[in-house]
């Protein structure tokens, strides 16, 4: 319990708005290999209109998989020009097979939202998303 207190006040730290397409999201910034790795592990839920946008250091193809992960997601990649290049639903694990879920390109970025997020709001490969809050989160 006291971990889920301590990574939901440290993510809070780290959280931003974007703008993808016409829709504003509220995203905690992953962008340490920490954050990166723990991701959105162990989460039980994820409201509408939030999510979590990972940040690389350089452009590369991108693999992630739904490892302990308990809601299900949908992800885009987007590249250094913050423009969509793929998007993806993933599906909950079941048993001990993980599917991976891959950038077409390589990527800067990658966003994970509640599932059908991205089809519902009409976001897919062309979209660009901006940072709204004057703050760099790359930095």
């Amino acid at each position: 319990m006291y971990r889920s207190i301590f990574f939901l006040a440290f993510s809070f730290a780290f959280a931003t708005q974007i703008q993808v397409g016409n829709e504003i999201l509220t995203v905690e910034i992953a962008k340490t290999h920490e954050t990166r790795a723990e991701g959105l592990m162990g989460r039980e839920y994820l409201a509408d209109g939030h999510g979590m946008l990972f940040i690389y250091e350089k452009e590369q193809r991108l693999v992630f998989w739904m490892k302990n992960t308990l809601i299900p997601l949908s992800i885009a990649f987007f590249d250094a020009n913050k423009t969509c290049i793929n998007v993806l639903d993933m599906e909950l694990p079941i048993g001990k097979t993980l599917i991976r879920y891959r950038s077409t390109a390589p990527a800067l970025y990658a966003l994970e939202v509640p599932l059908g997020w991205f089809e519902k709001h009409g976001i897919d490969r062309g979209t660009k998303f901006t940072f709204l809050d004057q703050t760099n989160p790359i930095e």
